[in-house]
């Protein structure tokens, strides 16, 4: 395995600090690449975070597979591990980099454009072609809590069959973003898995535990790992809706994340300020909730619930 001219052998171990570019202050940005290789043939796999730099829960899902040192005995294979693609976003708290970019609209990238574009371009230059397929872990945005659940692509068999050994909570058929790195992988024939779980700026630990034992399950199956926790019985879901406020106010949410939903539940309630009003929130679908929002005031049109069906 060959990653920016610096070769990696069977059996080895290595970190690779690759040059993402320089902030007006001079300060010098690398990119963190952690490889651990097996004395045996095998997949390269994956495992990412931080790509929103916001997106904490994200990040220490991949530092606790390194702290926990899940990688150095593997039976076979590699992994390559990247716990925080966008350094200065997680820095400054931000999603996106310096330009006020997203580094996940910006792939395949480009050499001589903007940060974002610089990031995403060292990415499918340099591990892009040494993996066989891999995980991006990823949580809510701003107040948006996700529930633990695996995003495959729908057009690609062994994706869905790489989420079903994840085996999170709700494992989700959904189309890849124009310009993101789950679709500029698939593109080249490697199939990139997109956790969610939890939202940004925060732990949760019940998402960091389904995140590492996912990992540990897909690692299993693939004979890399020689145990691993037992299955989730994950639910298939093919559709997703949004739920949004039709009125602002306080956001006072009566089911959350991982319920059950029928048609007609009344799933919240909007109040104004002033204790005049009290509108309710009903199901105009039934599924699960996979993600809600966590901000007690929204405006009209705010995201308030993400139903699964």
């Amino acid at each position: 395995m060959v990653i920016q001219n610096t070769q990696i052998e069977l059996g080895q171990q290595q970190v690779i600090r690759l040059s993402v570019g320089r902030l007006p202050s001079d300060t010098r940005i690398t990119l963190n690449v952690h490889v651990f290789r097996s004395t045996e043939p095998g997949p390269t796999v994956l495992l990412m975070a931080g790509v929103h730099g916001d997106e904490i829960n994200s990040v220490e899902i991949v530092r606790r597979t390194l702290a926990g040192r899940m990688f150095e005995n593997l039976q076979r294979g590699s992994v390559v591990a990247i716990p925080l693609m966008n350094v200065h976003g997680f820095n400054n708290f931000s999603r996106d980099v310096p330009d006020g970019k997203d580094v996940n609209r910006n792939f395949p990238g480009s050499a001589n454009g903007s940060m974002a574009a610089r990031v995403a371009h060292i990415f499918t230059k340099n591990i892009l072609p040494v993996i066989d397929f891999g995980v991006d872990f990823h949580t809510g945005g701003n107040y948006h809590y996700n529930y633990p659940q695996i995003r495959y692509s729908a057009s690609d068999a062994r994706s869905r069959t790489l989420a079903e050994a994840f085996g999170a909570p709700f494992i989700i058929s959904c189309k890849p973003i124009a310009k993101s790195l789950r679709k500029t992988a698939l593109d080249a024939g490697k199939p990139v898995l997109i956790f969610e779980g939890g939202e940004n700026l925060r732990f949760d630990q019940f998402s960091i535990d389904h995140g590492l034992a996912g990992i540990q399950r897909l690692l299993h199956a693939q004979g890399m790992l020689p145990e691993a926790p037992h299955p989730v019985p994950g639910i298939h879901l093919e559709k997703r809706h949004w739920m949004r406020a039709e009125r602002p106010g306080i956001f006072r949410w009566l089911k959350q994340s991982g319920e059950t939903v029928g048609r007609g539940d009344t799933l919240a309630v909007l109040n104004d300020p002033y204790g005049q009003d009290e509108i309710p929130v009903v199901s105009k679908k039934a599924g699960y909730i996979i993600g809600h929002n966590n901000n007690p005031v929204v405006g009209m049109g705010d995201a308030l619930f993400h139903i699964g069906m």
